[in-house]
This record gives C-alpha cells, structure tokens and sequence, in this order.
C-alpha cells in the first residue's frame, strides 16, 4: 500500500512516500480496517520524526495520527460498525482493563499509546485499529473536515469542559492561535459563551481568529501580553489559559492569569521547560493543570458537535500523499492557520 513513512529519525529528509507497504489486516475480534480517504498532521508528527525520548521506531514507519475513511474490514466481535461505515478515528489507544480505563479516564491508562507515535499510524491508504477508537459521520461532511477533527478537537474539549471547567461569562486567553488544538480551544470557549482572547505573532492569524469569533486579539512579537491583558481587564488577569506552546509563552501566560485562575497545558511546541515563581503560585492560588487528548464520553461528545455542524475545523491546505513532505515543510514554516490534511484516496 502506499504510504508516508520514516525508517531513521532526523530532519524532514527523512519522510519518504513509499507504495510497498504491507496492508494490515484485522487479527483481533475488536479491530476494524479503514480504508483512509484523508489524513491530517500534527506538531506530534513532526515529534515523531524528529525522534521522541523513549519512543523507539522500526522501518519503514508510518507516521499520523488523525484520519478519516470508509470501514472495509471488521473484527469477529464486532457488533456497532459494520462495513461501509463512514468513520473519523480517535488516534488514542487505551488498554480498556485498567483501573483508570474502568473509570472512564482512558488517557490516563498506563499502556495508552497513539497512533504514529507508539503504533502504525493513519498517513496511508489502509489502517487497523480498535472499533471503540472510531465513530461513525455523515456523508455530506467533507473528507478534508473530517481528518482535520479529531486529535486536535478532542484535545481541546478536554482542556476546556473536562479539566479547566470553562463557564459562561468567563475570560480565556489562548496562546499561538492557527495551530490545531489553538483554533478548537476558541471554537469550544465561544461554544461556552465565553470571552475569548487570542495572541499570535502574526497579524494575519489575529484577524483570522477574529472572524472566527476571539474577541480580543493581542500580537505577542510587538506586544507585552501579559501587561496588555492586565491593561484591559483593569489588573483583574484572565479567568483561564490555554498554553500548548511551552517555555516561549509561559512566563506571559501565568502574567496574564487572574487570582483563583487555571492555567492548562498540553503540549510544548517550543520549549518543554519551564520556570514558575512558586511565591505566585500560591499567593495568587494558581490551578496548573496537565492535558493529553480525551475519553471515549469526551470523544462522543466532540462528534455529537461534529455532526451537528457546530464544531468544524478550518483546514489550510490539502496536499497529496505523494507529497507528504511539502505538508510537513508548511508545518514545520508555522505558516499556516488551521490543519494540513493528506488527501489519499
């Protein structure tokens, strides 16, 4: 099968499109094949080429995570997806017999793994995974939408409903809008009737944001952020942060935090360390909070949006699988606003 793949880590040098590849085939009862008709890309792509700490890959590797397509094979045990199906897949897998995976708390399973990361990922024509990891969508949402959604959506839920506990009327303040899991948080935050603030070093991703409903917009490059939130709220700070940026935006991010407020983090795509004045902290009773993708009632509850049209992802660009590597130049330039999709089919 066609497909993109690494065999060493390195530079973007290393992804290689390849067409022989073996086809998965379904070995468990509760797997099910998809054939992919779209893929989209992460920053944990780039990660993953780069190469992860304690992550080990075997060639020719398959990288992503986020995809979409058509059910084509099914498990022996397998009752709620049948062939045909038209599906997104949730890249995160759980054991589902721990302690925390009982409890519903499957990211916190201790053999959690994600596709393109610990497993085969989604950047080919073919893939097996779990049924309980996909859901089923409508036709009529196009195949681009539909790959762009889930990673980067189920994220952003979980930081914002699940762990920060947003409520209506309150301020967040998301860091790097244009990425991902940015443009989800500020679709999810309005969704919750909140006030949402923005920052970005490029004013063109401000005026994106904008149309997409932030309703204050601060550039970062030209701008003290934390001082021009405290300038705007009256010193008051905001109610809750969404930093998925790291060590270039923490030191703004906990300036910008009111007294009693959340910080929530998922990821450092600049920088994994961080320092924090621990006197803050606790004389402002900070929540610093840790995020990694969602549940299996967060991923219904993210597609239940989907399919009501209330939660669609804008996509930058579709590139061809052929020429997956261009995908991942664009990603790695922080160029664009919105997700970059693979189309395969």
């Amino acid at each position: 099968m066609k497909a993109l793949t690494i065999s060493a880590h390195g530079g973007l040098e290393q992804v290689t499109f390849r067409d022989d590849i073996p086809e998965p085939v379904v070995e468990r009862p509760g797997d099910v094949r998809v054939r992919l008709r779209a893929a989209a890309l992460n920053h944990l792509d780039l990660f993953v080429v780069q190469g992860i700490p304690g992550v080990t890959i075997t060639p020719d590797w398959v990288l992503g995570a986020d995809g979409t397509g058509i059910v084509d094979v099914v498990g022996a045990g397998v009752t709620d997806i049948t062939v045909g199906d038209r599906v997104v897949i949730n890249p995160g897998i759980s054991c589902r017999e721990c302690d925390y995976c009982a409890a519903g708390e499957h990211p916190l399973c201790p053999k959690f793994r994600l596709l393109g990361e610990h497993r085969s990922g989604t950047f080919a024509e073919y893939i097996v995974v779990p049924a309980a990891n996909v859901r089923r969508i409508p036709a009529d949402i196009p195949d681009d939408v539909a790959a762009a959604f889930t990673l980067a959506t189920i994220t952003a839920w979980r930081m914002l409903v699940t762990r920060a506990k947003v409520r209506a009327g309150e301020s967040v303040l998301i860091q790097g809008i244009g990425g991902g899991v940015a443009i989800a948080a500020l679709q999810i935050a309005k969704s919750l009737d909140a006030r949402v603030w923005v920052t970005s070093r490029s004013d063109a991703k401000l005026a994106r944001a904008a149309a997409l409903g932030a309703d204050e917009t601060i550039n970062g490059a030209t701008t003290d952020v934390a001082r021009e939130v405290r300038a705007r709220t009256g010193k008051k700070g905001v109610d809750v942060v969404v930093d998925s940026v790291g060590a270039a935006t923490w030191a703004q991010s906990l300036g910008a935090l009111g007294r009693a407020g959340r910080l929530v983090t998922c990821g450092a795509s600049s920088s994994p360390m961080v320092e924090t004045d621990v006197r803050r902290l606790f004389w402002n009773q900070w929540n610093i909070m840790g995020s990694t993708m969602g549940s299996d009632a967060e991923f219904d509850a993210i597609v239940a949006e989907f399919r009501a049209g209330r939660l669609r992802p804008p996509v930058d660009v579709v590139v061809p699988l052929a020429e997956g590597r261009r995908a991942f130049e664009r990603l790695a330039s922080g160029e664009q606003f919105g997700k970059i999709v693979l189309a395969i089919a």
